[in-house]
């Protein structure tokens, strides 16, 4: 199974998808993270910490300055620049790269190829993509089994959000799923629920615990009183299984 987790900039997308991430390693279920940002905080947020997660892109580096061989598949891709997250998750970094058809795997470490190409086995493969529907565009044609948008209470971000279901839609990125993040009352709910129509919603509460993780640069599951986040996106990753 390939996801997608897509959505404006602030929205929350590295959280959900680092929870979702998580929760589905705890279902079982074996589990590859992929950080498509730009800026990656997904090690972070899974519980990786800064070092490790620090480490995975200098050895990226190494490889551009041609200081590490390059890998010679997909699963060499993960043993060398992936490492393993708590619960069972496998998480790779993919960095920018100018070449978007090179020779080998390592090279080729973009988002959209690694969703529409990449072979990871019977391992659910989460996505977190960059801000905006950029990588995301480039995925091609019925390439994703789910697509779930992030979307918070806020005009801006529901007319990415809507934008964002709209190109699911059109280009069959399989099952679109909602979760509006951040909401503090049911009148926020109800404006994104109203917005997005009857697309399948997540309601996730606006959660001190998140701002509390961010700022320590941890993962939300090792803050106290996290559950209100946690819970319904644990639902949802077992209305995934």
């Amino acid at each position: 199974m390939k996801i997608a987790v897509i959505g404006k900039g602030g929205v929350g997308k590295t959280s959900v998808s680092a929870v979702l991430a998580r929760s589905l390693g705890r279902l079982g279920k074996p589990v590859v993270a992929l950080d498509c940002d730009t800026n990656p905080n997904l090690g972070l947020s899974l519980g990786v910490g800064e070092e490790e997660s620090q480490r995975i892109l200098t050895m990226r580096q190494q490889v551009d300055e041609g200081d590490v061989e390059h890998a010679l598949g997909w699963d060499d891709l993960l043993d060398r620049f992936g490492t393993d997250a708590p619960d069972g998750v496998r998480l790779g970094i993919v960095n920018r790269i100018e070449n978007p058809e090179p020779s080998c795997p390592c090279c080729g470490l973009s988002p959209e190829r690694l969703l529409s190409q990449a072979n990871f086995g019977n391992a659910i493969v989460i996505g977190d993509f960059e801000a905006g529907l950029g990588s995301y565009s480039r995925v091609g044609n019925e390439k994703l089994d789910v697509t779930i948008v992030v979307i918070e209470p806020t005009p801006r971000s529901i007319d990415v959000g809507l934008r964002a279901l709209d190109h699911a839609r059109s280009h069959h990125q399989g099952r679109i799923l909602v979760v509006a993040n951040k909401v503090r009352n049911s009148k926020e709910a109800e404006m994104i629920s109203t917005a997005i129509g009857d697309t399948s919603i997540t309601v996730v509460p606006f959660s001190e615990a998140v701002a509390s993780a961010d700022r320590k640069g941890t993962s939300v599951f090792e803050e106290a009183n996290a559950d209100d986040f946690i819970a319904p996106i644990r639902q949802l990753a077992k209305s995934l299984n």
